[in-house]
C-alpha cells in the first residue's frame, strides 16, 4: 500500500469519530436552545390558566392585542373557549386573531397540555404551549412567542461546529500525514 493509502487507513477512523462527536455536539446543542425557546411560556400558560380556573377575568389574563407576531419577539397569550375559538389574544398576525390548527385543541382535551412549534404563515414559526384549564368557564391558554432569534442561534451554531468539523478534520488529516512520515507504514490503532 503506498503512502496515501497508509495516511488515509490511519485518518478515517479518526474523520468518523470526529464527525460523529461534531454532530452530536451541535444537536445537544440545538436541542438545548430550542428548550430554552418555551421557557417564558411555560410559566405565562401554567399562570393564566390557574387563574382563570380560579376565577379571574380573562381581561385581567390578557392584553388587548399588543404584539403583532410576525414581527415581535414578545411573548403573547391567546385564550380559546372550550370548543377551541378564540376569544381574546394579545398576539395578533397582520391584524387579526389566528385559530389554531385543526386536532391540537383536541388533542390538549385528551393530554392537559402540550408544546408545538406553530407557524401560521410561512416565515412565522411560534413556540407555544397549550395548556387546558377547568372552572366556571373552561378553555385553552397559549403562551407563545418568535422562534426567530432562536433560529438564527440554531444556524450559528452549525456554522460554528461545520467550522469546527472541517479544522478538525484538516488537523486530523495533517497528523495522519505527519505520522506516516515519521513512522511509515504502522498500522492505525
Amino acid at each position: 500500500m503506498g503512502r496515501a493509502g497508509n495516511i488515509m487507513r490511519r485518518w478515517l477512523p479518526l474523520a468518523a469519530v470526529i464527525t460523529l462527536l461534531c454532530g452530536l455536539v451541535y444537536l445537544a446543542v440545538q436541542q438545548q436552545l430550542r428548550h430554552y425557546a418555551d421557557d417564558p411560556q411555560i410559566q405565562l400558560a401554567e399562570d393564566a390558566a390557574y387563574a382563570l380556573e380560579h376565577g379571574a377575568s380573562i381581561e385581567s389574563q390578557v392584553p388587548e392585542g399588543g404584539v403583532a407576531i410576525e414581527r415581535s419577539s414578545a411573548p403573547f397569550i391567546t385564550v380559546f373557549d372550550d370548543r377551541g375559538g378564540v376569544v381574546r389574544s394579545s398576539g395578533l398576525l397582520h391584524g387579526r386573531l389566528r385559530e389554531l390548527p385543526a386536532g391540537v385543541i383536541e388533542y390538549v382535551r385528551k393530554r392537559g397540555t402540550d408544546r408545538i412549534t406553530w407557524q401560521p404563515e410561512r416565515g412565522v414559526r411560534i413556540a407555544a404551549i397549550i395548556v387546558r384549564y377547568g372552572g366556571a368557564r373552561p378553555g385553552f391558554v397559549l403562551a407563545g412567542r418568535s422562534l426567530r432569534e432562536i433560529e438564527r442561534r440554531e444556524s450559528a451554531v452549525a456554522v460554528q461546529a461545520g467550522i469546527a468539523w472541517v479544522v478538525t478534520l484538516a488537523a486530523s488529516l495533517a497528523v495522519a500525514a505527519l505520522a506516516e512520515m515519521l513512522i511509515p507504514g504502522t498500522r492505525a490503532i
